[in-house]
């Protein structure tokens, strides 16, 4: 409601969520209904939620619902499967679920005694070694960039910063070797300090991309914080963290606690800390729970492993390249209401239908049927995890079959159900599936898949302090770490998309034809779910013009092929 205001969208905005809302309101009956109201307002941020409410059309989506089911589990000592939260969404059909299941006991993830260095998680060996290689400079950086306007006190400033770096201990570790093997040591305190420059808004571009730098690994704090004065009541404020203890989620975390402590707040203080996590996680690893995902991710990955074969603009390097361009597109209100149908009415969400759309222009493109997308996901599969900073992205890679005879709900349900399976499956790590498969290593290449989709459910603008305005300030620095990423996210009025990809690759026209193309697939296949794949026609009308012209010149009408 916030965005709507300033974008001249109240009342619109208001409207569509009393549709949302719609439904008759049904008052908690029970002890167990009354206990998931509080965690449904908790993890939705709604009040007066009913019993009938469905979870994903008052905003849930596949995050909301893996933080759900941990919650519960903690609060109910119940393992609800996540597939069951998109059976039943409701907080009716989850409390006679609840009612009826066996005891799981949940215990809480257990302290790690200290020591002088401490093992890395998988996920930040990946980095650890990746960022060994010589073009990977910036790539793992996680920036974020604001304009904040009003009488911004900088000694309060500094001083919130200093009290997160001390809170978290992922803002005071750093790596080294030890007997040819990576961990991290953690400093009990850090001096740290924040960059104070005077500039003009001319020149922010410059002081950006001058801002974010690579980092040293072995160098304490990874994380830098840069405040600059345009004018009196108008700052820009630059943060920087190497992923390798942080993630997006982490850079809300540190976002609202710096509000928080910018406000005189005081917070509780820590229980548990990352290299807690990464020790559990490792304890995990050896149970039986963990060996099933395994299973699980082998049986999808048995046999020939597909390389998407993507027309090229340019020959592959020798050497993966990072550099990159992006083209933002939108979505208008009225479609995006058709996509949401779409999935709504077979019982997948706004991700699943996109990335069922995103499988079908790839398989246009290069003409196969077998067709391997990553997608990172925020694994955080305990409750005691929720306000730790950390590197807890995992990838889980959706192998889909967009076969030419197959309708597009046919699909699009083969996609939910993989999907489901593979967030059920999320605990396995990205790095365990590779070692695993024994994928041949190419630098030219990432293993597993070269493209992927993302839906962003997270948003770092709605910072609020009073006498304070926080506005997002585009980062001008781009690349891309895959061939092409699709990263999607819902505004109030509708989507945005931003298409990220490699400029070594691909020509900038070509990506905006991609960009055309995908929008037709959406236009067609929510005009008409039933539409078997083979008969998807991705083509703009002035292709489709040009084609006519070609086949009057050259060829028999018959001999073309119109559906690619």
């Amino acid at each position: 409601l916030t965005e709507a205001y300033r974008n001249g969208e109240f009342q619109k905005t208001v409207e569509k969520l009393k549709k949302l809302t719609s439904v008759e309101y049904m008052a908690p009956k029970n002890e167990i209904e009354e206990k998931l109201v509080v965690l449904w307002e908790e993890i939705l941020e709604i009040e007066k939620i009913g019993t009938n409410d469905n979870f994903f059309d008052l905003g849930g989506h596949s995050l909301k619902a893996t933080n759900l089911v941990s919650m519960i589990h903690e609060e109910f000592n119940v393992k609800v499967p996540l597939g069951k939260v998109f059976e039943v969404p409701t907080i009716k059909g989850i409390a006679q679920y609840i009612k009826n299941a066996s005891k799981v006991i949940y215990s809480s993830i257990q302290q790690v005694e200290r020591k002088e260095y401490y093992s890395l998680s998988s996920a930040q060996k990946r980095l650890y070694i990746l960022d060994q290689f010589d073009n990977v400079d910036t790539v793992y950086n996680v920036p974020a960039a604001m304009v904040v306007k009003g009488k911004l006190d900088k000694l309060r400033f500094e001083k919130s910063f200093k009290e997160l770096v001390q809170r978290h201990e992922s803002l005071r570790t750093y790596f080294i070797m030890i007997n040819g093997e990576p961990v991290q040591k953690i400093c009990k305190k850090v001096d740290f300090k924040v960059i104070y420059l005077e500039s003009t808004e001319e020149k922010a571009d410059e002081i950006v991309k001058k801002f974010i730098k690579p980092f040293n690994l072995s160098q304490v704090p990874l994380l830098r914080v840069c405040l600059v004065k345009l004018d009196d009541d108008k700052h820009l404020m630059l943060l920087d963290m190497h992923h390798i203890i942080s993630d997006g989620t982490s850079m809300n975390i540190l976002l609202d606690e710096f509000t928080s402590f910018y406000q005189g707040n005081k917070l509780s203080e820590l229980r548990i800390h990352y290299k807690d996590y990464s020790a559990w996680h490792r304890e995990l690893s050896a149970k039986e729970i963990f060996y099933n995902q395994e299973k699980y991710w082998l049986e999808t990955f048995k046999g020939e492993i597909p390389v998407l074969d993507m027309p090229l603009d340019y020959p592959r390097p020798v050497i993966q390249s990072f550099e990159g361009d992006h083209i933002v597109f939108e979505v208008g209100e009225k479609l995006t209401e058709k996509i949401n149908k779409i999935a709504k009415d077979n019982g997948a969400t706004l991700y699943m239908m996109l990335l069922s759309a995103f499988n079908v222009i790839l398989s246009k493109y290069t003409g196969q049927e077998d067709i391997v997308v990553g997608s990172p996901i925020a694994d955080r599969p305990h409750a005691d995890l929720q306000n730790v900073i950390g590197m807890f992205v995992n990838i889980v890679v959706m192998r889909n079959y967009p076969e030419g005879d197959k309708s597009f709900v046919q699909f699009l349900g083969e996609v939910r159900e993989n999907a489901l399976s593979a967030y059920e499956n999320q605990d396995y790590q990205f790095e365990e599936l590779i070692e695993k498969l024994d994928i041949e290593r190419n630098l030219s290449k990432n293993p597993l898949f070269d493209v992927m989709f993302t839906l962003q459910n997270v948003n770092i603008s709605n910072l609020a302090i009073e006498g304070l305005n926080f506005m997002p300030y585009e980062i001008p620095v781009r690349m891309s770490k895959f061939d092409l990423i699709l990263n999607a996210a819902e505004t109030y009025n509708g989507l945005v998309f931003d298409l990220e990809y490699c400029t070594k690759l691909f020509k900038k026209e070509t990506m905006q034809r991609f960009v055309d193309h995908y929008l037709n697939i959406l236009k067609q296949v929510t005009k008409d779910p039933d539409l078997k794949l083979k008969n998807v026609n991705m083509l703009t009308k002035e292709e489709k013009k040009r084609i006519s012209n070609f086949v009057v010149n050259n060829l028999k009408a018959e001999e073309v092929d119109f559906n690619f």
